[in-house]
Formats: C-alpha cells, sequence, structure tokens
C-alpha cells in the first residue's frame, strides 16, 4: 500500500497534468442547476424532458468497466450515481478523466438522467469540470480515522464518513431556531453583549485572561451572560436574551468544555416561580419542534420531559442520600462530615460551597428523570434573592436530568443593591483567601441597580448539554464542532 506521501506526490503530478491541460485546478465559478436532492425529487419530470442538468459535488466513489465508468457523487444534500461512458464523452476526454481524477476530487457533471437496468438513477455525464482537486486520500483510502479524538481534531473528515455525526448538528441548528422562535413569540428580544470585559462575573467559574494592547489593560473572556443582560433591564427592556459562547478556564470531562454555548433570558416583574413554568413552556415547544415528542431516549432509558415537571427542595435531596441536615450543621461541622464522605475540601470554602461539592458527588447523579431542585443555600447563590420565609435558602432552581446533567440554572435576581454590595464582599473575601472561582466584585454592576432593577427571574441553559440528551450522545465533544482538544505536540 502506497504512504500518504506517496498518494500526495502522485496527485500533485496529477494536478500538474490537468493544468498543463489548460484547465483551471481550483475555478472560483461554478455552473449549478440542481442539487442532488432536487435531481432526486424531479427525477422523473426532468428523464422525460431528456433536458441536461448540471450537478456538482465531491466524488465518493469510482468503478471502472473498461470503456464505461461509474461514479457516486455526494454533496451537501444527499449521493447520486453519474455514469461516464467513452462513446458519450469521447475517447481522449474518457482517458484524461481516469488518469487525473480521484475519490476526494469536487468536480462538475453536466448530463441527462435515466434510469440503469437496476433501476438506478443515474446522471448520463456529457461534459466534466474539476472544481477542486485533492492532494490527500479520505481516509478509508489509507488508515481511517484512527481514533476518536482524531475524529475531533479531524472533524470535516468526520462529517464527510459519518452522517450520522452530521445529523447531530443538524438536529443542533434546528433547536437553536426552535429557541428563538419561541422565545420570539414571548416577546424576548435578542441582543448581543461583550466577549471581552473589565470584570467578569455572573458564576463561579475561573476566567480567561488577555491583554488589550491599544489600552495596555488586562480584559477576561466572559464566563457568563448575566450581568450585561441585567444591566439591560435596568435599561428599560423587560424581556431580554443571549445565545452565546462563553469561555470558563476549568476541567475538561464528558459534561465541560472550556468554551460552550449558553442561552441566558432575563424577565422583569416576574420571579422564579414564574420561570419553572415558563422552562417547561419553552422545553414543551423545543422538543416538539425538534424530536416530535417531549419523550426522549438516553442511554437506554426513557426520558419525560411532560410538564409539570417534579419538584424537589435542595436540603430535601441532600438529606435523602447522605442523611445530612445541612440546615442545623454549622460550617466546621459539615467540613467534617464531608471529610467522612471522602469529599475533599478547601480552607476558603464556605458553607455553601462544601454543601455543594457533597451534593455533587452523591445526589445530582441519582437524578434521572427530569426534576426541578429548588431552594438551595443562598451562600451559594450571590446573585440571587433570598427566600423571605428562609433567608438561609434562595428562590432558586436547577433543572437536572440523566443521571446529573445540569441543564438549567435560575432563580429570582437580587436587585437589592445593598444586600449585592454584600454579597459580592463576601465572595471577594474568599477570593482573597484563595477560592479561585469565587465571583468578584463589580461595582459597576452594583452602581447600575443603584439606579433601580425591577422584580426580575433570570435563565440559564447550556445548549449542548440539552442537545447531547436529544441525540442520545454520552460526551459534549460530539455535539460540539470543534471541541477544546490539546495538541499532539
Amino acid at each position: 500500500m502506497a504512504s500518504i506521501d506517496e498518494i500526495k506526490k502522485e496527485r500533485l503530478k496529477k494536478l500538474q497534468q490537468i493544468q498543463n491541460a489548460g484547465e483551471l485546478a481550483y475555478p472560483a465559478a461554478v455552473k449549478r442547476t440542481h442539487t442532488v436532492a432536487q435531481a432526486v425529487a424531479d427525477f422523473v419530470k426532468l428523464q422525460k424532458s431528456g433536458k441536461e442538468i448540471v450537478l456538482v459535488g465531491r466524488i465518493r466513489a469510482i468503478r471502472g468497466h473498461g470503456g464505461s465508468t461509474f461514479l457516486n457523487l455526494e454533496d451537501g444534500a444527499g449521493s447520486f450515481q453519474a455514469y461516464l461512458k467513452k462513446d458519450r464523452v469521447g475517447e481522449k476526454p474518457y482517458a484524461f478523466f481516469l488518469e487525473n481524477f480521484d475519490i476526494g476530487d469536487f468536480v462538475q457533471l453536466r448530463g441527462i438522467l435515466f434510469k440503469t437496468k437496476k433501476g438506478e438513477k443515474t446522471l448520463e455525464i456529457a461534459d466534466y469540470k474539476i472544481l477542486a482537486k485533492s492532494l490527500l486520500p479520505l481516509p478509508e483510502k489509507f488508515h481511517g480515522l484512527q481514533d476518536e479524538e482524531e475524529r475531533f481534531r479531524k472533524r470535516y473528515l468526520d462529517l464527510i464518513f459519518n452522517k450520522e455525526v452530521r445529523e447531530k448538528f443538524e438536529k443542533r441548528a434546528a433547536l437553536i431556531k426552535a429557541i428563538r422562535e419561541f422565545l420570539g413569540k414571548q416577546d424576548f428580544l435578542e441582543v448581543e453583549t461583550p466577549v471581552l470585559q473589565n470584570m467578569y462575573g455572573g458564576a463561579d467559574a475561573q476566567p480567561f485572561k488577555t491583554h488589550l494592547n491599544a489600552f495596555d489593560l488586562d480584559m477576561y473572556l466572559r464566563i457568563s451572560l448575566e450581568l450585561p443582560l441585567k444591566r439591560l433591564i435596568v435599561g428599560g427592556f423587560e424581556k431580554v436574551y443571549e445565545l452565546g459562547r462563553v469561555f470558563r478556564n476549568e476541567g475538561v470531562d464528558r459534561m465541560h468544555n472550556p468554551d460552550f454555548t449558553m442561552l441566558e433570558f432575563y424577565w422583569a416583574y416576574a420571579d422564579y416561580k414564574d420561570m419553572m413554568k415558563l422552562t417547561e413552556q419553552l422545553l414543551t415547544y423545543v422538543l416538539k419542534q425538534v424530536s416530535g415528542s417531549t419523550k426522549i431516549t438516553y442511554e437506554g432509558k426513557e426520558i419525560d420531559f411532560t410538564a409539570p415537571l417534579p419538584r424537589i427542595e435542595y436540603s430535601a435531596l441532600v438529606k435523602k442520600y447522605t442523611k445530612l441536615n445541612i440546615e442545623t450543621l454549622s460550617r466546621d461541622a459539615l467540613a467534617n462530615e464531608a471529610q467522612k464522605l471522602g469529599v475533599s475540601i478547601e480552607k476558603a470554602w464556605n458553607k455553601g460551597k462544601i454543601i455543594d461539592e457533597i451534593y455533587k458527588k452523591y445526589c445530582r447523579p441519582k437524578i434521572w428523570e427530569p426534576t426541578f431542585v429548588i431552594h438551595h443555600p443562598s451562600e451559594m447563590f450571590p446573585l440571587a434573592k433570598q427566600r423571605p420565609e428562609n433567608p438561609q435558602e434562595a428562590e432558586t432552581f436547577q433543572l437536572l436530568a440523566a443521571g446529573g446533567w445540569e441543564l438549567v440554572k435560575a432563580y429570582s435576581e437580587q436587585n437589592d443593591p445593598l444586600v449585592q454590595r454584600k454579597a459580592f464582599e463576601a465572595q471577594e473575601g474568599m477570593f482573597r483567601q484563595g477560592l479561585a472561582d469565587a465571583q468578584r466584585m463589580d461595582t459597576d454592576f452594583v452602581e447600575a441597580l443603584e439606579y433601580g432593577m425591577p422584580p426580575t427571574a433570570g435563565f440559564g441553559m447550556g445548549i449542548d448539554r440539552l442537545i447531547a440528551l436529544l441525540t442520545n450522545t454520552h460526551s459534549l465533544r460530539e455535539v460540539i464542532l470543534f471541541p477544546t482538544m490539546k495538541p499532539k505536540q
């Protein structure tokens, strides 16, 4: 078997022969009358008319039979058979094609449609043209895609060979379209906010730091969409949303990628209870649009998103799986219990952070059916309102499903500037003590609240996680076109 270098050398020779024949091997102009899908749909009509059509695409197979050759041509809409015959195109053009065209080349084919004796819809080629000469062979011609990581590094090849991969990303696009349709019907305004920020905020995460040369200023890639969107609520918009990339300098695993797509929206004059109802409506709409049902199958189990979804108190969930009463335990007592449970803690952690690490290990993986977990410890949510009936808890919910996938985080937004400043100060204190993912003091945001923000509910959802569930995909890397990969060298 020839090596890749040998194959490339041979193809470069063919490229030169095409150019020596006066042909452009990489022309800009293309003449196309039909896609493959259109040729299939209108086949009977086109065949009867005897009208010539022009198809374009990549050659995926070449099968020679003496004076005739069959090709498989593939474009973005499908695959179609083409027939090249020496008697039809002429001896020299026929020989030139066989000598210089390869699987992987992009071509333009003109001809008429007919059916073979086996009933296969086929284009009889009257003329051909090179559109792009491929210099490297497609994987099936040598070693194939070596491993899963190779598929992610060379996603373009993954898309060529794996139809189910393309279908996942088509479904992803349909999901985003459905989300926009739903929010549009609810009168939400789509906006864009800065990716580069002077101060990051809105989530417990470490940022990526960069430098703006024009201002000689260190800046951060956003870790959340939250704080700029709430400034817009202060500015008078009542319903705003953004679909955008966020960046978190944290671990990489099946549920996390350093940059990912978030949907966040904010709704003035609403609270977390209103938001739970809207979340159910949103999921019902998009699941029916994308999958045709509110029931999906994930890793062999059926998951039912039919509203109303069950609710469970956060403290009750922790008690159910750990026997710990988090309402009565002090910070230090809870730290001792965490160590007994094998949960490593840090000195800078407050009670809420310790509870959450226990919860992530022992409780979250147990949730399979879509469930709203409500009323988290207020220390965990410095941007959320406390419950009037129990200030130790916040007006919050998370939507969990499929063994621990956190799909949604939402809450009644804190709009009291004095309380918000104290919460930021507490977070800033933990940051100084060494908690790298603590939230930072954002004085500009506090000042915005001092001008007045109405009661507001906020919502955040990871698009990648939802599409992973809808496509029965184990890892986020399968539903992100170009996931973050460590270089080979």
